[in-house]
């Protein structure tokens, strides 16, 4: 994970490099840097899959006293420079080598190339980088931090389809997690996860919480209803601070 991987591409009209980096602590500024207008993915979290490459927006503002020869960016970090989290980064040009620039950066992280412990979801930090034509840089933190989750999925069968009115609707699924480590989809048992329906006819576009259910050890989820109109049924898994909310697809049920 030591290497630099460097490619080029037109971002915003503006050359980008890409290159793979470590996290460095906040604490170790030189100055000659300063980072404000800091966003990362919108502030919403990082969720990441098994197989997937995802691309984060970021964007900041910098100002720099003296000429830049690499950089700026912002990257995520825990305590210190042990504790990082690896991706590649795209970052627009800046014309100006000393004075302020607003930059569009894109962070990359695919669990397919680089080696993802589970370890590493929950929350970091965000630090502003830039390093000088002298030799030295500039590491400060910016005070934004961001989640960074697995991915979980949910799966869905409502039976018997059809179904006669006020009679029994069986509904089962699944809730799986994200492992890094082994990049595939584990069980995720014990998770606390909605069982939602849409019926069917307009003015009916959105899903309502039915009941909550848990799953079980496996990550096997049951639950009966009594059939009363035709519509949809999903399970809805809302998440928490180290793996990302997911929605199962609809399973439709006809009721005569």
């Amino acid at each position: 994970m030591g290497k630099q991987v460097w490619r080029a591409v037109v971002a915003g009209g503006a050359a980008a490099v890409f290159t793979a980096v470590a996290a460095v602590p906040a604490g170790a500024a030189e100055g000659g840097a300063s980072f404000s207008r800091v966003q990362v993915n919108g502030g919403k979290p990082i969720v990441i899959g098994t197989s997937k490459e995802v691309a984060i927006p970021a964007s900041f503002r910098v100002v720099t006293t003296r000429a830049w020869k690499w950089g700026p960016l912002v990257h995520l970090y825990r305590k210190n420079a042990d504790d990082k989290l690896w991706h590649a980064i795209g970052s627009s040009d800046c014309p100006h080598r000393v004075g302020s620039c607003d930059i569009e950066e894109t962070l990359y992280f695919d669990p397919s190339e680089w080696e993802m412990r589970n370890s590493e979801a929950g929350v970091w930090k965000v630090a502003g980088e830039v390093y000088f034509k002298d030799g030295s840089k500039d590491v400060d933190a910016t005070g934004l931090t961001v989640h960074v989750k697995r991915n979980s999925r949910l799966t869905v069968n409502a039976a018997p389809e059809p179904v006669a009115k006020g009679k029994t609707i069986t509904v089962t699924g699944k809730v799986t997690r994200a492992n890094w480590e082994t990049r595939k989809y584990a069980v995720y048992g014990g998770r606390h996860v909605s069982l939602q329906f849409k019926p069917s006819g307009s003015g009916s576009g959105s899903y309502t919480t039915v009941k909550k259910v848990y799953a079980n050890g496996s990550g096997a989820l049951k639950t009966t209803v009594k059939a009363s109109k035709t519509g949809t049924w999903r399970w809805a898994y809302y998440g928490n601070t180290t793996t990302g909310a997911s929605m199962s697809p609809g399973d439709h049920v006809v009721v005569k």
